[in-house]
């Protein structure tokens, strides 16, 4: 056995870019590069074996080193989790920073390597700058802030211990069922420390996705579950996307009368006008989706992890007679809902058990309550892209506790706008190219998207709403379209999460990578006023309003900002709007545009598309002195008693 003398950076460097993934017979370079923002705590050890030897991975200057791991979590699930970018910062804050995309990866199972910098593995310079003292122990640095949010977590401390770790980091982030955040803290004399590694950890290793099948007993058991069903529905998760079975889908589903919901993370799987897709479902469900689940009889949850919003906690299924059958790469997943359980990779499942179904001649009984529930969704959907405001009608979107002509005269007098979200959100369903990616995440787009927005093409649905992180969607579309360059990117984002994180709107410039971001400015926390209001309260520092002196509260005129402005500074091409005319012409000159673009819009506030026959349980005050909030509590009880427990 051979060895070479390397400092754990560099045997790391080394390693990571000889990892290779095969699937389908397919195989990919695991890990195409690095994000770095370099400090004191990696630029000499991770840092300098990047630029002794690099090998090829291709190394990235993030700007924000949350913003940057956002960034590689949105090449990784644009690439359904074939390929990564891994991320090193320095101590303490630059690592720090880390700890949120973390959780957004693990929440959403995607992958997402970590290599933050450590204090010092001997102590002897302690405390070093950036160094966080708990006087109980002097172990814990933080770093030990990933653990909660990591699927794997590890410190190396010795430059030996980088090939166990490294192993069991490969482990986690190429299985589909464990996958998410991994990270490796690296205390920075370890780094520099040189050590004799064995040559053949330095081969060529390929990792294989191997496609777990379904046991016979467990195809058994689902097909007696579904010949006992008359109306059952399928609500397809994200697995579904990431095993690539949508055409496994769409043949079962069709061949058998099933209609399918998505999730978030499922749409885009196959497009909206397939003859069983009855769009989003749950509390940002849309109107088809929701009527047949209050009917269904049997949950066929393929690739889904069951979120609240998904389920309306556990109460959009209402049927008494309803039951659950989970097909999930993920023991953890199939468990859920107390449902019968077929532990499989989705698509080797969906093929395996259409066999068992075809054999039986098995068709259901929705008749024609599929088509009619779609044709009113696409009624629902026109009406609501062309809802308009012209300063003298209203819209009687929602029953809420505030004078919105009121507002909307304020808002028109600062911006010159009467543009409705939803109206803005049907002129981009209809101009975005055919082939365009939108990314979102937070706030409420996310809400109308899954409700009303029509998907035109494969995997052009890249919505994060797992963890629903503000400051996700820019720094996300930077990794999609480093994943997809020949495709066109828009981001789909509001004021508050853009102010909240748009750091890698520098690099995609820097990169020649562009994007196009489209920011709906309507001053507010838009969703989150929304869910205050419809629970009892009034608009409570949810707005973006200027300290009122005389009432010492916010509750003062808007506060403008000039996004625009903002973006043009960075060296992107901007326009501003105030009219659906102008976003026309703006979208056409955007995809024109060699660098990346920003179109300000001023959209009314409460102008988005509200809930479909959906409820969501949140904390709300049992016990107030408000009568509306009080109300608020009598109907929790009552859904609560509704909703599933388990």
């Amino acid at each position: 056995m051979g060895t070479i003398r390397l400092t754990t950076a560099q045997a790391l460097v080394r390693f990571l870019d000889n990892q290779y993934l095969l699937v389908d017979g397919v195989e990919n370079k695991f890990v195409k590069g690095i994000f770095a923002i370099f400090g004191h705590g990696n630029v000499l050890g991770l840092g300098q074996a990047l630029e002794q030897d690099s090998g090829d991975l291709v190394v990235y200057q993030g700007r924000n080193e949350q913003g940057m791991a956002h960034a590689a979590m949105g090449y990784a699930k644009q690439k359904l989790r074939r390929e990564i970018i891994a991320c090193t910062s320095s101590v303490g804050p630059g690592a720090a920073n880390m700890v949120t995309a973390a959780a957004t990866a693990t929440a959403n199972r995607i992958p997402l390597l970590l290599l933050p910098g450590d204090v010092f593995a001997t102590r002897q310079p302690d405390p070093v700058l950036q160094q966080i003292e708990q006087s109980h122990d002097l172990s814990i640095s933080t770093n030990d802030a990933f653990r909660a949010v990591s699927k794997y977590w590890d410190r190396v401390s010795r430059p030996e211990q980088l090939m166990s770790a490294l192993i069991n980091a490969m482990r986690v982030l190429t299985d589909p069922a464990e996958t998410g955040a991994v990270t490796l803290s690296l205390p920075q004399d370890v780094q520099g420390e040189a050590y004799d590694y064995p040559d053949y950890f330095f081969q060529k290793r390929t990792h294989r996705l191997d496609r777990r099948p379904a046991t016979n007993a467990q195809l058994d058991d689902a097909l007696n579950l579904i010949l006992r069903k008359r109306k059952p529905i399928i609500v397809c998760g994200g697995g579904v996307k990431y095993s690539e079975a949508g055409q496994a889908l769409s043949q079962f589903a069709e061949r058998h009368g099933i209609p399918f919901a998505e999730t978030q993370a499922g749409k885009g799987t196959l497009v909206s006008d397939h003859p069983q897709n009855v769009g989003g479902v749950g509390e940002t469900g849309c109107l088809a989706a929701n009527l047949l689940a209050k009917e269904a009889d049997l949950v066929i949850g393929i690739g889904t992890r069951y979120t609240d919003f998904t389920t309306a906690s556990k109460w959009i299924f209402q049927n008494p007679d309803v039951s659950f059958l989970n097909i999930n790469v993920s023991n953890f997943d199939a468990y859920k809902l107390d449902a019968v359980q077929v532990v499989a990779d989705a698509r080797e499942a969906l093929q395996a058990l259409d066999v068992k179904l075809q054999a039986k001649q098995y068709h259901t009984h929705w008749g024609e309550q599929i088509s009619v529930a779609q044709s009113k969704l696409l009624k629902e959907t026109d009406r609501v892209y062309a809802a308009a405001y012209t300063g003298s009608d209203f819209i009687p979107e929602i029953d809420d506790n505030m004078d919105r002509g009121k507002v909307f005269a304020e808002f028109n007098k600062l911006t010159d706008s009467f543009l409705t979200q939803s109206s803005v959100l049907g002129t981009l369903n209809e101009h975005l190219p055919q082939d365009a990616v939108i990314v979102a995440a937070a706030g409420s787009l996310p809400g109308d998207l899954q409700r009303v927005w029509r998907t035109k093409n494969y995997n052009g649905y890249h919505v994060e709403y797992g963890y629903s992180c503000m400051g996700y969607e820019v720094n996300a579309s930077l990794g999609v379209k480093l994943a997809e360059p020949q495709r066109e990117v828009f981001t789909l984002v509001g004021d508050g999460s853009f102010q909240m994180l748009h750091s890698e709107l520098v690099t995609s410039i820097q990169e020649n990578a562009k994007i196009n971001v489209v920011l709906l400015d309507n001053m507010t926390n838009g969703c989150i006023n929304n869910l205050q209001m419809e629970h009892g309260m009034d608009s409570f520092t949810t707005e973006f309003r200027f300290r009122n002196r005389e009432t010492g509260k916010l509750d003062g005129g808007f506060v403008p900002v000039d996004f625009a402005a903002i973006a043009q500074a960075y060296g992107c091409q901007v326009w501003r709007v105030t009219t659906l005319e102008q976003l026309k012409s703006a979208l056409e000159a955007a995809r024109q545009s060699p660098v990346s673009t920003l179109i300000d819009i001023k959209v009314l506030p409460k102008t988005m598309v509200h809930k479909y026959f959906s409820w969501w349980r949140v904390g709300g005050a049992q016990v107030s002195q408000s009568p509306r909030i009080d109300a608020v509590a009598d109907m929790l009880n009552e859904h609560i008693g509704q909703a599933r427990q388990y």
